[in-house]
């Protein structure tokens, strides 16, 4: 397997008060393992590990904002009541300690199924009642919810800021909640919050991002995570034209998002072919080329198979980095997130530092059932 010079992936980044040692980030991945949705010992040992790996930025595991049924399983970790932000303060405490810096990811389920034969005690709650289009699940949120959910989006951002992480990440993407809002197919309101374009589909993602910043203040940077994919359909996309993604994403830079962390499920692939090739941009290119923000990429990163094998029970082996080192050298997107390879070798980031290529491990799915 033959390796690029990785140098490109280890200069330092910064934007407003994050600073960075690396281009590489820890991808968000939910583990279902904070029982009563309070991270314990195992969740502080987990991410300080990340750090001492050497990763740049950890995004946590997607962690739920204070609504009724918010989350989709019992193992989800909250961001809102004293026992669990007790023990994201142990995380963060631990993740300084070890020289890193870190983010969680701030989320709601919206309507998707429960996990794991868990139910939650409130009816789960989407733009227009629905999981996907034509399918009816839970109930349609009124204003008042609305309202509800960007001030518990806000507030989480706060207790972010207070405990002491280094940024915060909203999830908007895969057919949760605010993703839920952008798809036209889930999204049927006859309200401000629905229209027949992508922007009008984005106020309330707008009014969360707004409602952040003024919590946060100037300084403070906000991500914002986005796909084109849904969880509920591989293939959709929201954007079809630059145009339209300029559309949809400008906006919630203009309301404060910093950096756009754009997942799709192979990093190498052109957005839009059609306008520049089998070699051209990716989602996080045309992000990035469309609003101006720094961008985060994502998509098997150092594996040979897609996320969507690990839930068949399908493992990965090794791949070349050199796909990514040549969009990197290219400033096509400015960080990297790594998502299985890390969740299956803590120190994956600081073998490719060191050229330990031979070293590198591939995903094994029995890593999902613990905390390695």
């Amino acid at each position: 397997m033959s390796h690029a010079d990785t140098s490109t992936l280890f200069r330092p980044f910064s934007i407003r008060s994050l600073k960075l040692k690396n281009r590489i980030v820890m991808a968000p991945m939910t583990r279902l393992f904070a029982p009563e949705g309070v991270p314990g010992d195992a969740n502080v040992a987990y991410y300080r590990r990340r750090a001492e790996g050497h990763v740049g930025l950890i995004l946590s595991e997607g962690t739920v904002v204070d609504r009724p049924a918010s989350r989709n399983d019992g193992g989800i970790p909250l961001f809102h009541g004293e026992p669990a932000l007790a023990g994201w303060k142990q995380v963060i405490d631990a993740v300084h300690d070890a020289g890193g810096k870190m983010a969680p990811q701030l989320w709601h389920t919206g309507s998707t199924m429960y996990l794991n034969g868990w139910e939650p005690d409130a009816p789960v709650e989407s733009p227009s009642a629905l999981i996907a289009p034509g399918q009816p699940r839970g109930v349609a949120m009124t204003e008042e919810d609305i309202a509800d959910t960007v001030a518990a989006f806000a507030k989480a951002a706060v207790e972010a800021k207070r405990l002491g992480f280094d940024t915060v990440e909203l999830h908007g993407a895969h057919g949760y909640l605010v993703d839920q809002f952008f798809w036209s197919g889930t999204n049927l309101r006859d309200d401000r919050y629905n229209g027949p374009t992508i922007k009008e589909r984005s106020r309330f993602a707008g009014e969360i991002v707004a409602a952040v910043r003024e919590a946060v203040g100037p300084d403070y940077p906000i991500i914002m995570r986005f796909s084109q994919w849904k969880q509920q359909d591989l293939t959709v996309k929201l954007a079809e034209t630059p145009a339209a993604m300029e559309d949809w994403l400008l906006p919630l830079v203009d309301a404060g998002v910093d950096i756009l962390h754009c997942s799709q499920r192979r990093f190498w692939e052109p957005e839009f072919p059609e306008i520049d090739g089998e070699n051209g941009l990716n989602f996080a290119g045309w992000a990035k080329k469309v609003t101006g923000a720094p961008t985060i990429s994502v998509g098997s990163v150092g594996l040979d198979k897609e996320f969507a094998t690990a839930f068949a029970g399908e493992g990965s082996i090794p791949a070349s980095l050199d796909r990514l080192i040549e969009r990197m050298e290219r400033d096509e997107f400015d960080l990297i997130a790594v998502g299985r390879a890390i969740l299956n070798d803590p120190n994956w980031v600081k073998r490719v530092e060191h050229g330990e290529y031979g070293a590198l491990k591939g995903f094994d799915p029995a890593a999902l059932a613990e905390l390695i």
